[in-house]
């Protein structure tokens, strides 16, 4: 994203128009048309040269403006810097987690999580959760595109999967137990919930008839114990993509969920998922959200270390995982413009089976009489579709073994990543806690001086806060929509992306979600110190 911001004034948005900005990586048009329906489509790529490489040839916007109704007024809409705090705190959430693992506190201590939307209605989805018949907690940002309905889907439904692939024989059993005797099923998961959360997190009837296939299929298999974390994480992801892709190809006789069914399918949504359970860190990535950990070294010095690869045009090993997939005679087209068939920027996503079926089956499932305009189900038809599938949801699973020096896990929708880079993550994260007095900030060093406390207050001020964000993942939100490009925060610059109407705003900017994890340092002590005092072999 740009970091000068360029600003149209569009009198006559609600008339055939169309405004082309440019707004980060990304070359958008929106197009709207008398009846008032919109629709994006994305343009071919803007040359990469770094983030805030677009020339400004327009006026820098230095006001807030909301464009009204009535084609005459423009007017101007400033926000205090408490209605400033208001709205990027609407999203916040924070949990501290209290319970024992085998009477040693968790390794997760708190999560702090917030989410802005630029989309609407927002296109991202977020899910936390605990599992009850096994150990472990689950940490999920699902980013979707052409729509909310996929994201929805697979932040509702993904960690059913990841829990029932670790349950053991005997608790599968329990669970086909129940079904056939129509008794009530044992708790899957505890989920933590969001301030506006309005997705359903009980398992839909449809739905579970598939999860119980599913965990059906794991009894055939008569293993003891489950499968192992990185199993169940490639086979769930896996599962419930192709779960999604069947249902909405089987012939439903209710309206609604066939609706619902053809609005998952054909939009989509990337995924990242973090299982913490104990010191064992996995962390399953299909698309381009990111994960990374802070880390601070014994000397005091903090770092990030990524565990996840973002599945685009610019990972050379997903460059070649496709050209592999496909013929020598694809080499040129399965990317095009930086985008997979010149249309979709991640390479890896739940949904779009657009770029997923054959032409064949696509028309096949369409043509049974579902009105696709109303249902804002997008129809993409790529000049070089010759061997599909081309997307996968099969995600890259990364095991890290957690240590006393790993303070922090940060996951976010690329709408962070695309503005701010994983260093500049960890130092505002970092900063957060130094402010909140949770680490207090080493002054020994730092002469108390009128000058240092000059800058601080004004350091305050320019941030337009009156008290420091509570919540990390706030903290992150405000710098990424409101720093310039000298990495400063600008009040007006930060007021405007607030203020930015509704058909403007994902011009701009996109959504963000971000999830904070902390990390109980003692208790990951603790685990390595009881393990050294094991016998040879079982630590």
């Amino acid at each position: 994203m740009s970091n000068t911001l360029p600003f149209w004034i569009l009198k006559n948005s609600a008339r055939n128009s169309i405004a082309t900005l440019q707004g980060g990586r990304r070359l958008y048009s929106r197009c709207a048309s008398n009846r008032n329906k919109s629709r994006w489509r994305l343009f071919s790529q803007v040359p990469d040269t770094g983030k805030s490489s677009v020339p400004c040839s327009f006026f820098a916007l230095q006001k807030a403006y909301r464009h009204t109704s009535t084609e005459e007024d423009d007017f101007q809409l400033q926000l205090s810097p408490q209605q400033v705090n208001e709205v990027l705190r609407a999203g916040e959430s924070a949990h501290k987690i209290l319970d024992l693992v085998s009477g040693v506190p968790n390794s997760v201590l708190r999560f702090e999580s917030n989410q802005l939307a630029a989309n609407s209605p927002v296109e991202d989805r977020r899910g936390i959760a605990s599992c009850l018949q096994t150990n472990g907690l689950m940490f999920g940002i699902f980013d979707g595109h052409g729509g909310h309905a996929c994201a929805q889907a697979v932040s509702e439904r993904l960690f059913y999967y990841v829990a029932v692939s670790l349950m053991s024989q005997q608790t599968l059993e329990q669970m086909e137990g129940a079904m056939e005797s129509m008794k009530p099923l044992l708790p899957i998961l505890h989920w933590f919930k969001h301030p506006g959360d309005s997705i359903y997190k009980d398992v839909t009837s449809v739905h579970l008839d598939h999860l119980r296939v599913y965990w059906q299929e794991l009894l055939d298999l008569h293993m003891e114990m489950g499968l192992n974390i990185k199993e169940a994480l490639m086979h769930s992801f896996q599962r419930l993509d192709s779960d999604i892709s069947l249902e909405v190809q089987a012939p439903l006789e209710d309206e609604m969920t066939r609706n619902l069914s053809l609005q998952v399918a054909f939009s989509g949504a990337t995924a990242c998922m973090a299982h913490v359970d104990g010191v064992h860190l996995h962390v399953a990535n299909a698309g381009d959200c990111r994960a990374i950990l802070g880390v601070q070294e014994d000397n005091g010095m903090w770092s990030s270390l990524p565990l996840t690869c973002d599945h685009n045009a610019w990972n050379p090993a997903e460059l070649s995982r496709l050209k592999r997939e496909h013929p020598e005679s694809e080499d040129r087209t399965v990317i095009v413009d930086h985008r997979l068939l010149g249309v979709l920027m991640p390479c890896r996503a739940f949904g779009d089976v657009q770029l997923k079926w054959s032409r064949e089956l696509q028309h096949s499932v369409l043509e049974r009489g579902c009105d696709t305009e109303a249902l804002n189900v997008y129809q993409l038809s790529p000049p070089h579709y010759y061997t599909p599938p081309y997307l996968t949801a099969k995600p890259e699973v990364t095991y890290h073994r957690l240590r006393p020096q790993d303070k922090f896990l940060v996951l976010a929708s690329d709408g962070l990543w695309d503005v701010l880079g994983n260093e500049e993550v960890v130092r505002l994260v970092v900063e957060h806690l130094a402010e909140a007095g949770r680490h207090k900030p080493d002054l020994a060093q730092r002469p108390a001086n009128l000058g240092l406390m000059q800058s601080l207050l004004l350091q305050r001020k320019a941030q337009g806060l009156g008290a420091a964000d509570q919540s990390a993942a706030t903290r992150l939100i405000r710098h990424a929509i409101g720093t310039n490009e000298y990495g400063e925060m600008e009040p007006e610059r930060l007021t405007a992306m607030l203020t930015l109407p509704e058909d403007l705003a994902r011009m701009y900017r996109d959504d963000i979600t971000v999830t904070v994890v902390y990390f109980n340092s003692d208790s990951i002590d603790a685990y390595y110190k009881g393990a050294e005092r094991l016998p040879y072999g079982q630590g």
